[in-house]
């Protein structure tokens, strides 16, 4: 009787050890399975906000101390029609501020869903460039009186802007105000004293006298009818 039990409780033995074996190999096989790694992306990273206008803020500087615009819209312009300079349109064109072609383009054009299906817009050798068209886009008689203002008065600026028709979106100065004092670009605007301004008016009143032909205007896809595609 004894003898039986032994061989009983030996058998027991034997059947746990061999379970828990085949128990730790199945949990090894699931471990593995869980740790494959997935391929790295080709994506480009997205530039931020912050990113955008450390690189592009000295630009905007040097055309507000040229024309008059203030750096903080010029800057806020670009964040807005680019996307933080991560639209289609930045990305392959260097085109950030959304310009579509005209009747006075010569350079090189991209073609982009827009108003219509193929609607061209303008393609630059560099952002820089970009940034000193939208300057020239802007100097015509459409936005004349907003060279008179100040060029640190960005909130006058924005109201002008819509006022003028570079927009539809009847929110557009709000969201550039609230573009500019959430990246506190105001801080890249400057104050200029009385003669300054009397000899900057004079140089804007000839290059806008200079520029005669009218230009589409650029509109934000910010806009309830965008003619635009910023962000694509």
């Amino acid at each position: 009787m004894k003898k039986l039990a032994f061989i009983l409780l030996a058998f027991t033995v034997l059947f746990s050890s061999c379970s828990s074996k085949k128990s730790a190999v199945y949990k090894g096989s699931t471990h593995r399975g869980n740790t494959t790694k997935n391929k790295p992306g080709k994506l480009r990273p997205a530039v931020s906000g912050n990113a955008y206008v450390e690189k592009y803020k000295e630009i905007a500087i040097s055309e507000m101390n040229r024309y008059g615009i203030p750096a903080s819209i010029k800057l806020a312009q670009a964040l807005l029609e680019s996307g933080n300079g991560n639209s289609y349109l930045a990305t392959k064109a260097n085109n950030h501020f959304g310009i579509k072609c005209g009747g006075v383009w010569k350079g090189k054009s991209i073609t982009r869903p827009d108003d219509h299906i193929n609607d061209c817009f303008r393609v630059y050798e560099s952002p820089e460039q970009s940034f000193r068209d939208h300057s020239e886009f802007l100097l015509r008689k459409r936005y004349s009186d907003l060279f008179l203002l100040n060029k640190n008065d960005y909130k006058g600026w924005a109201k002008g802007l819509k006022a003028a028709g570079y927009a539809t979106n009847p929110r557009y100065p709000d969201l550039l105000i609230d573009m500019i004092e959430r990246y506190e670009l105001y801080q890249f605007d400057r104050i200029e004293t009385r003669v300054e301004k009397e000899k900057r008016e004079v140089i804007v009143e000839k290059e806008i006298i200079h520029n005669t032909i009218e230009v589409p205007v650029a509109q934000t896809e910010t806009g309830q009818e965008p003619r635009c595609h910023a962000y694509t």
